[in-house]
This record gives structure tokens, sequence and C-alpha cells, in this order.
């Protein structure tokens, strides 16, 4: 897992929220994700590395296009660490009654 400061420093831009919400929905290509967008392919690829980088979302390739999805594990994680911190009795993973 890595530091919640790479997490935070991730979900802190509104287009990398937008990709997360987009690939709520399941797995998209690259392309599909940069056309909901109006910026540069290497905007768009800068935005998916900071994801990588926070283990937010995976990749894979199929011939010429990358295909990207959420990594649950990690969001799964983060929050529960962040419920933890705040002090919350009941964590994502360990909802109360």
């Amino acid at each position: 897992m890595m530091a919640l400061d790479t997490v935070f420093k991730a979900l802190a831009d509104p287009t990398r929220r937008e990709i997360l919400r987009l690939l709520s929905g399941g797995e998209r290509t690259a392309g599909e994700l940069a056309s909901s967008f109006d910026m540069s392919k290497p905007s768009m690829s800068h935005h998916f590395a900071v994801l990588k980088e926070a283990d937010l979302i995976r990749s894979r390739r199929a011939g010429q296009q990358i295909h990207y999805s959420l990594n649950t594990t990690v969001l799964e994680d983060v929050l529960t660490r962040l419920w933890d911190h705040l002090g919350l009795k009941d964590s994502p993973r360990n909802p109360g009654p």
C-alpha cells in the first residue's frame, strides 16, 4: 500500500477524481477515458501515471490499447485507515450492526 500522502495527492485533482468516477462503472480504455476530457494526450498520461503511482488504478495492455480499472483494494484500505484515523467506530470493511 502506498503512503496516504501519495493517495491524497492523486485525489486532490478534480480530473483524477473524475477518472476514478468513470472507472467505477468498469474497465475503460485510455481513449475512452480521454474522450471525456478536453486535454492533450501527454496531460492525460500524466494523470494516469499519478493514479498508478498511488496504486488507485491498474492497467493492462491489449494490443495497442491500454485498459484501466480501479484498484478497489487500495481504495478500501485508504478508507479504512481514514476511518481509523478519525476515530470512527465503523470502518468500510467492518460495518457496525
